[in-house]
């Protein structure tokens, strides 16, 4: 393995590792069972020992420093003196000068969190957990009185049921250890290892460890396993950790509908009891748990349940020991991000704030100064003090998308502008720099009754401006009674960049990329930001927030051709200021353009939340995430929580619309329209037409042209041309959707010209030469895109529609099963989706009927378009079948919402 720098950790094993390859002497690999970002764990042979071992490999990071290597060893092997039945054993650390890892127990089984999710109703029974609950009691007494050693990351996922039934505690030791190296490394102190929803308040606050940590895991362990979800499991988490109690078991789970609803009084009193935020009012061991349970200690481990393991498909049983790779996605961010309580504002006013009052909206800042160019100087003032706002996790900021609509210097009815953004206080102010002196000017305003709250001037030297934007930000709070925590004190008091020049552009570049996507200088605005982005940091090499914006930049709707300059950039950002929750961003959202690792995106995803919990992007990216992953309930929520926190952004509706349409929530997804026509006027024809497009899927095709007809053709100039297509097509008006398809650019885009001409062929209907050709051309692209990359299943899906449209059914029929088994609903709910969608279609194109049928009525069952109630009505795809009585069962599903 090679030196590379920590951010690329997993791309270095990757590459340098093979199946059959013999490592440290003694193990030869077999295949990798999980993966994340510290490092891999392999399926591995033991040669000497002849027996298969679970090997995992260590971050380069950790692997190449003698000193933390010589520390880690040490703890680590603290683990071998656990030999109970129920730990996973740790066999011996490994290394040599190149690499480090440890062998441990392989599991040939599944977690309790996987285990879990695959029950009918989402939660266990007390009676179906009660042999492994007294197993996990008995294992952590023993690792507790036997050993003295603390799990401190104790959860479903961290919990496995082998073949023969046994439970199975992973990690005992390993993620504490790791997670505290790599906070040494990374230069945080007092960091907390674990998972924030399963941990104790005083774990939380980055106390030493004890033994009761454990305890109140195992608590937050059964509550997730007997309702779905942990205590706290949304909001400002650490607050309520530290402040509310949990309501019951049986509330929870009549919350989410979970019949039988009511739980055992022993199991409810037990689990509040371990639940305590006091420690000395916990059970004070594990045994004590099984005791207050009835559990008898090791013999409870024999289960009932056997039937679960048993009916585990193959893949998820061959995948055991990936649990371990859980400390990956949570351990290392939550090491060295470590939080502390949320504290008391000693300055706050004696009045308390309600949560609906802590709103706030940063207005752009005036321009005071001779020099009209120093505008952007304002705006770079107003937005650092917006920025510092947003990392309180106790107030609601206004995204800057939004705020930056109301122009400085003009007329501003802050009453209204506070109802649209939907806060209750308002910030205006102005800046004024001459040479090198700059005065800052700010008030804050409830807009609720324009009563001014708080007013200050600020005269200094232009060197102390980003003290001065903090000092504001700090006063805000305490003006409304937000708490504010250290680590979000510290977060606020740190300058982004010691170079006002670099600072001046980074700012530029944020004014461009505020350009509406749909607006013909997007893309140029775009180039423009990354030249000054890269301008900042060439002026400034140590200008972490610019590094981030440039790697976000360089992937944003711009494919994966600049992925080797975005890659350099987040390792930059994440080298200077790894804890930043800017460059988390950026981190999660490669791992989500360039990796597609939905998985650990998401969990990166929560922890840059905590760092920026007002952030409206973190919550629309997390949205699409969980779109990919088949979270559609979990996307929708989060898609709407970036809607509330950046109201005036075109992106958050659009993708909260298209989630709700494709559930077939018709009437949500037409209120979400009316809210961003109401909300953006510059994108109102826009959000009709996609209104439009509800209302066709849905059926209404009366109410879908009236939409038409009150849009005419604008928005093909706007946006998309869907609506102007597809009603004519429904109506079979195949001259009209085809003067539209004409008037399209000729691109291989969804909306191209070859996108419309295709679905107007696969329909039967008959394409002049012309037409014909332009379709070739697209084939020809499609070739020539795939001799570059064969595993494209995009391109692999769009060259099925164009053969089939061109009346080649062998390749069309190879070309779109292709793309199915490379994108497949498994692996990617979206896109799998619509590939399973362009299969049916395809089928149904080249005559293949019962293939056709047979994937249609897995694809009605699923979020989709083409298999929409409206799309099978009406579209001429499906004309082949209509003469068919299964197609009519499949019309009575697709009416129904997805479940």
């Amino acid at each position: 393995m090679t030196n590379e720098s920590s951010g690329d950790e997993l791309g270095v094993t990757v590459r340098e590792l093979a199946s059959g390859q013999k490592v440290f002497g003694r193990y030869t690999l077999k295949k990798i069972l999980g993966r994340g970002g510290m490092g891999i764990v392999w399926l591995a042979r033991d040669e000497e020992l002849e027996r298969e071992v679970a090997l995992k490999f260590l971050p380069d990071v950790i692997a190449l420093d003698k000193a933390f290597m010589s520390e880690l060893k040490r703890e680590t092997r603290r683990s071998l003196e656990l030999t109970h039945k129920n730990i996973v054993r740790i066999h011996d650390f490994v290394h040599d000068q190149s690499a480090a890892g440890i062998s441990m127990e392989y599991v040939d089984g599944d977690t309790l969190s996987n285990l879990r999710a695959e029950k009918e109703q989402k939660v266990f029974q007390p009676d179906e957990i009660s042999g492994w609950t007294g197993q996990l009691c008995d294992a952590l007494d023993y690792a507790h009185d036997h050993a003295r050693i603390i799990h401190r990351d104790l959860k479903p996922a961290n919990l496995m049921v082998n073949q023969r039934g046994d439970l199975k505690v992973t990690d005992f030791g390993i993620a504490r250890s790791l997670g505290d190296s790599m906070s040494k490394l990374t230069g945080e102190n007092g960091g907390t290892s674990g998972t924030l929803v399963y941990m104790s308040p005083q774990q939380l606050d980055g106390e030493r460890g004890s033994h009761l940590d454990d305890v109140y895991s195992l608590g937050a362990t059964v509550y997730d396993l007997l309702t779905g979800k942990p205590p706290f499991y949304s909001g400002n988490i650490d607050r309520q950790m530290h402040e509310r109690v949990a309501p019951s078991m049986t509330e929870r789970r009549k919350e989410f509908n979970v019949e039988p609803a009511l739980v055992p009084p022993v199991w409810e009193a037990t689990v509040a009891a371990c639940l305590a935020k006091d420690p000395a009012k916990r059970p004070q061991s594990a045994g004590e748990v099984a005791q207050r349970l009835g559990l008898s200690g090791p013999t409870a481990g024999i289960t009932t349940t056997r039937s679960l393991q048993i009916s585990r498909r193959p893949l998820l049983i061959a995948s055991g020991i990936a649990a371990l790779l859980l400390l990956i996605s949570g351990g290392w961010y939550f090491s060295h991000r470590g939080q502390a309580p949320v504290s008391e504002n000693k300055e706050a006013p004696a009045e308390q704030a309600t949560a609906a009052s802590k709103s706030v909206a940063v207005l752009p800042f005036e321009n005071l100064s001779t020099e009209k160019e120093n505008a952007v100087f304002a705006s770079g003032v107003q937005n650092e003090i917006l920025t510092d706002l947003a990392k309180v996790a106790d107030l609601k900021v206004i995204s800057r998308t939004s705020v930056m609509q109301y122009a400085a210097g003009a007329a501003r009815n802050l009453k209204d502008i506070a109802r649209e953004l939907g806060v209750a206080y308002v910030v205006e102010g102005s800046v004024q720099r001459a040479g090198e002196r700059v005065r800052v000017s700010a008030q804050l305003i409830d807009a609720r009754t324009d009563a001014h709250v708080w007013a200050e001037t600020y005269d200094r030297q232009l060197a102390d401006v980003f003290a001065i934007q903090s000092e504001i930000a700090q006063k805000i709070t305490t003006q409304l009674g937000a708490k504010l925590s250290p680590q979000e004190r510290t977060a606020m008091a740190s300058r982004p960049t010691q170079n006002i020049k670099a600072f001046e552009d980074y700012t530029r570049a944020f004014a461009l990329l505020d350009t509406l996507e749909h607006d013909p200088t997007y893309k140029e605005n775009q180039n423009k930001a990354i030249g000054l982005l890269e301008q900042a940091v060439a002026k400034d090499p140590k200008f972490a927030l610019a590094y981030s914006a440039l790697a976000v930049t360089k992937l944003d709707g711009r494919g994966t051709e600049d992925k080797a300059e975005a890659k350099a950039a987040l390792q930059e950002a994440q080298r200077l200021a790894p804890e930043a929750g800017e460059t988390i961003y950026a981190q999660a959202f490669y791992e989500y353009v360039v990796d597609r690792d939905y998985d650990r995106a998401l969990a990166t995803l929560e922890v840059a939340a905590r760092a920026l919990p007002n952030a409206a992007q973190i919550y629309w990216l997390r949205g699409l995430v969980e779109r990919r992953l088949g979270r559609w309930d979990e996307c929708l929520r989060h898609l709407k929580r970036a809607i509330e926190l950046n109201p005036k952004d075109g992106f958050n509706h659009r993708a909260a619309l298209d989630t709700a349409w494709l559930l077939r929530r018709y009437g949500e997804a037409r209120r979400i329209a009316d809210a961003a026509i109401a909300a953006l006027p510059a994108q109102a024809d826009i959000f009709r037409e996609r209104k439009g497009g509800v209302y066709a899927h849905e059926g209404d095709l009366v109410a879908a042209r009236r939409q038409l007809d009150i849009l005419g053709r604008r928005d093909i100039q706007g946006g998309s041309p869907f609506l102007a297509f597809v009603v004519p097509l429904y109506e079979r008006n195949y001259r009209a959707a085809a003067e539209v398809a004409e008037s399209l650019p000729d691109n291989d885009r969804w909306g191209g010209r070859a996108s419309f001409l295709a679905w107007l062929a696969s329909g039967g209907h008959t394409l002049s030469k012309s037409q014909r050709d332009t379709l070739e051309k697209a084939l020809t692209r499609n070739t020539e895109k795939l001799a570059k990359q064969p595993d494209a299943f995009g391109e692999l899906s769009w060259g099925g529609i164009l053969n089939a449209a061109l009346g080649n059914k062998t390749e069309a029929i190879r070309m779109a099963k292709r793309a199915v088994e490379e994108g497949p609903v498994s692996e990617d709910a979206y896109l799998g989706g619509l590939h399973l969608e362009n299969l049916a279609k395809v089928y149904a194109a080249t005559g293949e009927k019962d293939l056709a049928l047979e994937v249609l009525s897995t694809c009605v069952k699923k979020p989709g378009w083409a298999t929409a109630y409206g799309s099978l009505k009406f579209s001429p795809d499906w004309d082949i079948l209509r003469d068919d009585p299964r197609f009519d069962d499949l019309l009575a599903q697709a009416a129904k919402p997805v479940e």
